[in-house]
């Protein structure tokens, strides 16, 4: 599984509008750097975030970890709302 795929299920655990989840890779200028763009219903943004941002750090750490796993590149994770 990639890292795409893993945010993308570890988000759509999370949220309760699955259809709303979009999750996008996009390169970045640096090339040991990956920018993964996360969109979620602006509902889910505080599920997502978590209190005081404690689920999206988790999330963060494990793409974090499953990167250093594979190709062992710095992943960026944006979340935003729809």
């Amino acid at each position: 599984m990639d890292l795409v795929e893993l945010t993308e299920y570890i988000i759509k655990s999370i949220v309760n509008d699955e259809e709303a989840v979009s999750v996008k890779e996009f390169d970045s200028e640096d090339e040991n750097t990956m920018v993964i763009q996360v969109v979620v219903a602006e509902e889910d943004m505080g599920r997502v975030i978590g209190k005081n941002g404690k689920c999206a750090n988790a999330l963060r750490t494990l793409i974090q970890a499953s990167s250093s796993l594979k190709d062992n590149k710095y992943v960026k994770i944006d979340i935003d709302k729809f």
